[in-house]
């Protein structure tokens, strides 16, 4: 008896060395080492079989060789069996004493995990061997009727319908986390308008993709951000034709410093240009940008603090390094400090533009592209007006002009200076209340590189004299947006943080418009991406009041005349109607003449 027990010893011996299942981490055991346990001890099972059969078949029960290894095959099953349960069952009995004695004294976060796909299968697994944080995973939820009551590890799958605040409440959880592999837009956010009123922490996981990039973590757990909820798909729009047109090209961008000009010098930076021009007055900005750009771009870019309203300074650019496209996003923006300074709104947004647009017919510039705003639609606000005005001055010109003038026009970009994510972001910071003009303001939104591909891919596409819009889904409600960020961060509304209607600011519409009454729109290539045809009557007669006006301005000082300036815009921009303004009088007095 110890004879064969010393033979079935060397065979289980030497199928263990064979497959290293001595190797394992006991307190990491997981389905890996199952199965290598239950690999090694099927080999020495088969091969003890084998070599049973072959002495039954071949030698004598009372020979030396019998005795030695005439084996039982019931034993030899029987004793597989037993040491696969007892292997795996001492793995996890060491595994849970473990845990217990190194986290038994820490609090244990409950979570329960959305989506039973492969993503939330590999969420699980990353939570259990997370040694910095004890985190229990309670149960799973998922939006696909066909994994709905089924399990995965031992926990079934819940509808999402399931996911009510008593239930929560029931099972103590703290968080959930969404671990979906395509993260898609709408998907995201239609789980995330259900999730938000529970009292939890709402969280996600990245995509497979991106966690193979990088280190696989739970320390990429991260809040769901709003940009994550922008209510559609990011729009891609991946043109190897945009590289091919910067190739060996000289850049200007105006307004470089800023949020849409800074993205848009990122994105160029990756092309294999000549030369890149960074033009913009803020001067800690670019200093900035041009810090950040040294570590990442090693190739010809300069950075020059100037003003496009200094006629002198950007002629001399023009004439120094005779730029072949123009990006030109510099631009006054804030609608109520726009209202209360016209002559400035003026003076940058028109008179500014007008010097850039010059100076690239003047030096035969190949394509000329400027960022506006949907607030030039039906502008209510001296800032929307005065983007228009430059719309027009810009779309008069491309006329007489060889240089290609394009004209790209967006909603709201998210995250960028002075704009309401921030704003929120600071108001929660301070505790509340979240201020909203409106109960009923809704806005468009898009994200930053969005607007920036758009520019780019207009640029490639213009032929001269469009006005690019995109398509930029259904638009946002603004109290929507103020509650949802309030319960990302893990709040309750109105009990933590409140949201106080502040009333419209001077200027401010309620709803904006992409496009013009009288304006409709072609297709281009891409399906998001549109041109408007825009009413081009009375074009030259407007480019001449234009002219006027930035002659006014530019020869006014301090002691300008903010109704005279305004009355004038309004004679070029016709639809410009002021709303809770002080310029609201001028069409009163329109309308009685």
């Amino acid at each position: 008896m110890v004879k064969k027990a010393l033979a079935v010893s060397l065979f289980y011996y030497l199928s263990f060395l064979y497959f290293k299942t001595y190797r394992g981490i006991v307190r990491q055991t997981g389905f890996r080492d199952a199965w290598a346990i239950f690999k090694a001890v099927a080999v020495a099972w088969v091969t003890l079989m084998a070599v049973a059969f072959f002495i039954r078949a071949n030698f004598e029960e009372y020979g030396v060789v019998g005795q030695f290894l005439r084996l039982s095959y019931a034993v030899l099953f029987t004793h597989a069996f037993f040491t696969i349960v007892c292997l795996v069952a001492a793995r996890v009995f060491y595994r849970t004493i473990y845990e217990s004695f190194f986290f038994g004294g820490r609090e244990v976060e409950n979570v329960l995990i959305f989506g039973a796909g492969n993503m939330g299968t590999i969420t699980l697994n990353l939570l259990r061997n997370d040694v910095r944080r004890k985190v229990k995973v309670v149960a799973f939820a998922d939006d696909n009727p066909g994994r709905i009551g089924k399990l995965i590890n031992g926990y079934k799958i819940l509808h999402m319908k399931e996911l009510t605040e008593e239930y929560v409440r029931k099972l103590k959880i703290e968080s959930i986390i969404i671990a979906l592999d395509d993260n898609n837009k709408d998907r995201l956010s239609r789980i995330s308008s259900q999730i938000e009123p529970l009292p939890v922490k709402l969280k996600i996981m990245p995509t497979s993709a991106k966690m193979l990039s990088g280190n696989v973590a739970t320390r990429q757990l991260r809040t769901l951000k709003i940009d994550d909820l922008l209510g559609r798909e990011a729009i891609k729009l991946e043109n190897p034709v945009i590289h091919e047109m910067f190739r060996e090209k000289v850049i200007l961008v105006t307004g470089g410093a800023g949020s849409i000009g800074s993205e848009l010098v990122r994105q160029i930076s990756f092309t294999d240009f000549d030369k890149l021009i960074v033009v913009d007055q803020a001067e800690s900005a670019l200093y900035d940008v041009q810090q950040e750009l040294k570590a990442s771009c090693h190739k010809d870019v300069l950075f020059m603090v100037g003003n496009v309203r200094d006629r002198h300074f950007m002629d001399s650019i023009f004439e120094q390094y005779r730029p072949q496209i123009v990006f030109h996003a510099a631009a006054y923006k804030h609608v109520p400090l726009m209202e209360q300074n016209p002559y400035e709104s003026i003076l940058t947004n028109i008179w500014g533009s007008k010097n850039l647009a010059d100076m690239a017919d003047k030096y035969g510039v190949e394509k000329f592209v400027m960022v506006s705003t949907d607030k030039a639609v039906n502008p209510t606000n001296v800032m929307g007006a005065t983007k228009r005005a430059a719309e027009i001055y810009v779309s008069g010109l491309n006329k007489y002009s060889k240089t290609n003038f394009i004209v790209t026009r967006f909603g709201n970009v998210l995250g960028s200076n002075g704009s309401v994510i921030p704003l929120f972001e600071k108001q929660l910071k301070r505790g509340g209340p979240l201020t909203v003009t409106h109960q009923d303001i809704t806005r468009y939104f898009m994200t930053i590189p969005e607007a920036c591909q758009l520019v780019q891919e207009a640029a490639v596409m213009g032929k001269g004299g469009e006005i690019y819009v995109f398509d930029m889904g259904q638009p946002v409600k603004i109290m929507d947006l103020a509650i949802r960020m309030i319960r990302l961060k893990g709040y309750k509304y109105p009990e933590d943080i409140n949201i106080a209607v502040t009333g419209l600011r001077p200027g401010e519409k309620i709803f904006e418009e992409l496009l013009a009454d009288n304006e409709n729109t072609t297709k281009t290539h891409h399906e998001k991406i549109m041109i408007a045809r825009v009413n081009t009557d009375e074009v030259d007669h407007k480019k001449d009041k234009i002219e006027a006006l930035c002659a006014i301005v530019s020869k006014q000082a301090g002691d300008h005349n903010p109704m005279l300036l305004v009355e004038l815009l309004k004679e070029i921009v016709p639809e410009y109607i002021s709303k809770n303004s002080v310029f609201a009088q001028l069409d009163k007095a329109q309308q009685v003449s």
